[in-house]
């Protein structure tokens, strides 16, 4: 999620198309480089070897002791991550790939790196581009449920006027994008990136949307303003004012002069704080540690759960058979797309690379002057209040906060974050 500096975690996070050349079907391997803006075709099938493997350290697992408290103020509890490790050993992968794989996806070099991206064209002529980009611990598969709805959306209760042309790129080091070889891959470079592939698969008119790492890229972009790009939507927006932000910092109590929105957002963003980023601090300095992630996949799977509070007890009551947001096969899609692609650690770096090439607070205002639409999903890290939006973004075009869905919104709530989207845009199609 976000930048987490060495000394004051706290103070720290708030202040600062046509191809050529066929790749095929790739054995459990990323396609070769090119030096060449050429777009490759590109298809992933793991090898029967690398999940064999998986199960056999699935099943290897050597457990802990039972946390000694009652609740999951410990983390992960043992029970959760003994479900997982059940579910998992019955998980067919092979099912999620074939789904993966019936969408175009794409190869293309930018600035010396791979980008993996899927690329769905809607057959409506006025159809209005879309960059959409994941964070973590999400991935491509976070977004696959949406594709759909929004390029077809005469199919799924929308009408022509609503579709869309779809790009979902990987961020550079997760999934099949590839892994950078030098530091400094931070978002404003990758906001950069995702400028250059909408330029060149053709599209002259544009927009982006993204939330987590997804949403500070697309932010990113809508400061550098590159040619073409005529709106953003998040829905996890960066709104903090900087009084709130410097309470925050020092532990301080809620203003008393806030609304039930703003003291609502407050308490959220103080127990984040307080209480859900260990990960974040980790990766942010010592990415490279992390190699039990690498080796186990029940520890990448653990320290996949543990991003939010309200993200994990949603995730860990779908183990127990509760039918909410995210199911286990949504989770093991993920988590094992993580662990085929080996993107442990070199997603990780991202958190380093923003910490020492540092492009302002995650939750800051960036002065971005383009029209913004904001959805402020109710268990979000924090639900940004319509005031505290309207001060970070003078072009708000569209503001609502949705009736359920959290942090992974598009994954969770596949149709209402399809309905967000076509309506934070409908003003920008009449214009263009």
């Amino acid at each position: 999620m976000s930048r987490i500096q060495p000394e004051v975690t706290r103070r720290t996070l708030l202040a600062a198309a046509t191809a050529a050349g066929a790749v095929g079907m790739l054995p459990g391997t990323l396609a070769a480089s090119t030096t060449s803006p050429d777009i490759r075709p590109f298809k992933f099938s793991a090898t029967d070897e690398q999940l064999k493997d998986l199960r056999r350290r699935v099943e290897a697992t050597r457990w802990p002791d039972r946390e000694t408290v009652s609740d999951d103020g410990q983390g992960v509890r043992l029970d959760t991550i003994q479900k997982v490790a059940k579910r998992w050993r019955a998980h067919d992968w092979r099912k999620v790939e074939a789904r993966l794989n019936s969408f175009p996806q794409f190869m293309t070099e930018i600035d010396g790196l791979d980008i993996h991206f899927i690329h769905v064209k809607s057959q409506h002529e006025k159809a209005l581009p879309i960059i959409i980009t994941h964070g973590w611990p999400g991935s491509i598969i976070e977004q696959m449920k949406i594709i759909k709805p929004l390029t077809d959306p005469t199919a799924f209760g929308g009408t022509e006027a609503d579709a869309f042309h779809v790009v979902i790129p990987s961020l550079p080091g997760y999934g099949f994008s590839g892994k950078p070889k030098e530091k400094g891959w931070n978002p404003p470079r990758i906001a950069k990136a995702w400028a250059v592939l909408m330029q060149r698969l053709g599209y002259t008119k544009y927009v982006a949307q993204g939330g987590d790492w997804g949403n500070a890229v697309t932010e990113l972009m809508a400061v550098q303003e590159p040619a073409g790009l005529i709106g953003i939507h998040t829905n996890m927006a960066a709104t903090v004012p900087a009084d709130i932000a410097k309470l925050l910092s020092a532990g301080a109590p809620a203003p008393a002069d806030l609304s039930a929105d703003e003291k609502r957002a407050y308490e959220q963003l103080d127990d984040f704080y307080k209480n859900g980023l260990g990960y974040a601090i980790e990766m942010n300095n010592r990415p490279q540690t992390l190699y039990g992630i690498v080796d186990s996949p029940i520890g990448l799977a653990s320290w996949m759960l543990d991003h939010d509070i309200r993200s994990y007890r949603m995730i860990a009551r779908s183990f127990t058979g509760e039918t909410e947001g995210l199911t286990p096969d949504d989770v093991l899609d993920n988590v094992t797309l993580y662990w085929l692609t080996n993107t442990a650690i070199s997603s990780a770096r991202l958190y380093w690379d923003n910490a020492h090439f540092p492009s302002g607070g995650f939750f800051d205002p960036r002065g971005i002057k383009i029209p913004v639409a904001v959805s402020a999903f109710p268990d979000e890290i924090y639900q940004a209040p319509q005031s505290w939006a309207e001060k970070a973004y003078p072009k708000l075009i569209h503001y609502n906060r949705p009736e359920k869905g959290g942090h992974f919104a598009a994954w969770e709530q596949p149709e209402l974050f399809t309905d967000e989207l076509r309506a934070s845009f409908k003003s920008l199609r009449d214009e263009t």
